[in-house]
Parts: C-alpha cells; sequence; structure tokens
C-alpha cells in the first residue's frame, strides 16, 4: 500500500505552501487555545464556535452567547473567560454553546477552515488523536498556530510528536525539513516538555501573567480521549472517536 504523508507546517503564514495537498489538517495551539478547546469538549460543551477578530466575537456576546476571548495571553476585557483550560472545565459549561477568540489559535484554525477535515491537536489528546489519524489512512498535515505568524517551540514539539506517532506506523512518510525539524525536537523533549521549553518565549510570557497551572496542565500529555472536529463552522466532538 502507498505510503501517505504527514507534514508540519510551522506557522499558518506557511500555510499557502501546504495548502490543499492533505485531507486532514490538525491545528495547534498548545499554549492554550487548542488545549482549552480540547478541555472544553471534554467537559461537555455542545461546541466552540472559533472567531478570528474581537469584532466578530463581540457581535456573537450582544446575540446572547458565552464568549471567550484572549489577547497577549490575557482575558479581554469584558468577555466571560480567555483561553485557559480550567475556565471550560466549569459544569454550567456543560451543553453550552460557545465563542472562542485568541491571538493565535483560533486565526489558524479559521486559515485551514476549508480543508476536508479540520480538528483539534493538543499534547492532552495526542495518543487517541495519532491513533484516530492511523486509523484514517489520511495525507496529514500539522498546522502550528505559532506566535503571531512566528515559529514557536510548544506547538512545533507537538506536532514533532504527531508526525513521529504516525512515521513509526510505516504508513506515512515525510519529505519536507520543518518535518524532521519537529521531530527531532520532539524526542530531544519528550522526557520532560516543562524543563524543555523552560526559556521558551510563551511559557516565559505565561509566567509573567502567573499561568504556571496553565502552562503544566497543556504539557502533561494523555490526559483526554477526545477528538474535536470542525463542522460547519463550529467545533463539536468526533462522533466516531
Amino acid at each position: 500500500m502507498e505510503k501517505k504523508y504527514v507534514e508540519v507546517c510551522f506557522t499558518p503564514d506557511d500555510y499557502d505552501y501546504f495548502k490543499g495537498r492533505f485531507e486532514i489538517v490538525v491545528v495547534i495551539d498548545v499554549l492554550r487555545a487548542t488545549s482549552a478547546i480540547c478541555s472544553a469538549i471534554d467537559n461537555g460543551v455542545k461546541s466552540v464556535i472559533p472567531v478570528s477578530s474581537i469584532e466578530e466575537a463581540h457581535n456573537y456576546q450582544e446575540k446572547g452567547f458565552k464568549v471567550g476571548a484572549e489577547r497577549q495571553g490575557q482575558i479581554v476585557e469584558g468577555f466571560d473567560f480567555g483561553n485557559s483550560p480550567y475556565s471550560y472545565m466549569q459544569p454550567a459549561l456543560r451543553g453550552e454553546e460557545i465563542v472562542l477568540s485568541t491571538t493565535n489559535g483560533t486565526r489558524a484554525i479559521n486559515i485551514a477552515k476549508d480543508a476536508e477535515t479540520v480538528v483539534i491537536g493538543s499534547l492532552l489528546n495526542l495518543e487517541t488523536l495519532t491513533n484516530w489519524l492511523i486509523a484514517r489512512g489520511k495525507n496529514v498535515l500539522c498546522l502550528c498556530s505559532g506566535w503571531k505568524g512566528n515559529f514557536n517551540l510548544e506547538d512545533t514539539i507537538c506536532g514533532g510528536a504527531i508526525a513521529d506517532k504516525l512515521l513509526a506506523s510505516g504508513h506515512y512518510s515525510s519529505h519536507e525539513d520543518s518535518s524532521v525539524g519537529a521531530k527531532y525536537l520532539y524526542c530531544s523533549s519528550r522526557d520532560n516538555y516543562f524543563g524543555f521549553l523552560k526559556s521558551s518565549s510563551h511559557r516565559r510570557r505565561l509566567k509573567k501573567l502567573n499561568l504556571n497551572r496553565d502552562i503544566k496542565y497543556c504539557l502533561t500529555p494523555n490526559q483526554l480521549d477526545v477528538i474535536p472536529i470542525l463542522q460547519n463552522g463550529k467545533i463539536v466532538a468526533l462522533s466516531d472517536s
């Protein structure tokens, strides 16, 4: 059987190079948007509507939606919550439809929205997601959200982890240097993500905001067995996961 491809795209700004060649796009924003989305869906949130701008978020808020909005790592004033995963674990949110806008993650989701299948990846659901991807047998692109269009370590490590596990299955190959680099970063960090990322820009940024609890949670793999998927502009739980 012909092998499928798995590649890693470092930032949404590089997406056009890969666009159209992969049936499945995995959007990754480890600290913290995709970790928050995985936590929300695992908590029983009915759906998450990802929007790119604060203006869109305000429009939903005026319609009565619960809205999370984050910029620069902080909750945007006037909104219900930001992108801390713990904000989405509230029992009161079960069964609710919520809206989320973040600095990087929701932008990446919307950039990839026209792909055949868009799923949400994080370290939290790594094993469940990679097993599902292998079972699907489709070409996979790991789209890292980065930071304002720039490369970041944590998303690249997560993309490298997904690529490594798909390559190890024997059913995938990769050819891009970005994928090779991501895999090596993952292999160098997998025994201690927290320590490896100690000097990373976003971890330092969040630490200054006293968000170490969020960081530790987001960097602890395989806590969730959910696969959030984008369907008709809304992120919901994959029904056959």
